[in-house]
Parts: C-alpha cells; sequence; structure tokens
C-alpha cells in the first residue's frame, strides 16, 4: 500500500469515526430531559491547550488546507479554530473532544466508583429544574471509555503504538501558530 493509499485509508476510517461518535452524541441529546446550554457557537470549552491524537489531526489537515496555510489562528487562550463570532471553522473536522462537549458525562474510576459530570454552563438551569447528572439514566449521559478506546485503537493502527499515545496541540496545526 503506498503513503496516499495509507493516507486515505485513514483519513476515511477516522470520518467514519466521527460520524459513529455524531450518531452516538444524537442518541444521547434525544434522551435528555432538557435541552443543553452547550450548543455550537459557545465557545465557552474552546480552550487554546486542547490536542488531539495525529489521525485526528491529519483530517484537520486534509480538510482545512487553505486556513492553515494562510490563515490567522484566534488570539491565545481560546482554540486557534475559532472565529470573530466564536464559531469553529474546522466544525465538520472538528475532533472527538468537540463532538462531545457539553453532554452530561459518566465515568468508571479504577475503584468501579461511578462519577458523573454536566456542563458549567447547564448546571444553573438544570438544577433549577430538577435534574442533574446524578438523577439521570446511564443511557442519558455519555459514557468515557468505549469511543476513546477505538480512537487510541485507531490511532495505534495508523501510527503505531506508544504509551503514551502522541498529541497534537491544535494551535500548531497552523503554519504561523502564534499570529
Amino acid at each position: 500500500m503506498s503513503a496516499s493509499q495509507g493516507n486515505d485509508s485513514a483519513l476515511e476510517a477516522i470520518r467514519k469515526f466521527h460520524h459513529d461518535v455524531d450518531r452516538a452524541v444524537a442518541e444521547v441529546i434525544a434522551r435528555l430531559p432538557l435541552p443543553l446550554t452547550c450548543q455550537r457557537g459557545c465557545p465557552d470549552c474552546c480552550l487554546d491547550e486542547l490536542t488531539v491524537f495525529p489521525v485526528e489531526a491529519h483530517r484537520i489537515r486534509s480538510e482545512a488546507a487553505r486556513l492553515l496555510e494562510s490563515g490567522t489562528p484566534a488570539a491565545p487562550g481560546s482554540c486557534a479554530f475559532l472565529d470573530d463570532q466564536g464559531s469553529c471553522r474546522i466544525y465538520e473536522s472538528r475532533p472527538y473532544v468537540c463532538r462531545t462537549q457539553g453532554l452530561p458525562l459518566r465515568w468508571l474510576e479504577a475503584s468501579d466508583v461511578e462519577r458523573r459530570d454536566l456542563c458549567s454552563l447547564s448546571e444553573e438551569p438544570w438544577a433549577a429544574a430538577g435534574w442533574g447528572p446524578g438523577n439521570l439514566e446511564p443511557e442519558q449521559c455519555w459514557h468515557l471509555g468505549p469511543f476513546e478506546g477505538r480512537l487510541a485503537g485507531l490511532q495505534a493502527a495508523v501510527h503505531g503504538f506508544s504509551d503514551p499515545p502522541p498529541r497534537v496541540r491544535l494551535r500548531s496545526l497552523f503554519l504561523h501558530p502564534e499570529s
């Protein structure tokens, strides 16, 4: 297999992964008792220090090449991919972490203790309505673990295994990241 074929294969694999994430996110959102405060254009979680696996950086490089070559990143402190209105300039190519922001989260710690969390912007309106992450059904939360494991496996399949896996800072994808 040529390098080009390998890159095409990796690109298709990460697109399928993101499609699967989007579908699962939509299912969680459909089960929620109240709408999320966090929505497209809400930049509160769009932080400058977000990092991604190289396989996700490959998708961004492939699909946003012109922006990365000649565009200017947002001011330091917020995600480099935000525009002047706080919207994502790579929304269709955004990484996994951005696709799941704002959802009620559920995870198990090493001691098999379940933990939950909710975006701070949703906490107050949800609490006023008598809801919080603690009284949601498990299916109403994004379960941390399964998709992260798939993403790590995809990263290992495309770029090989390393512990810890390499991470790419989103701002570093720009030709002139400190502009």
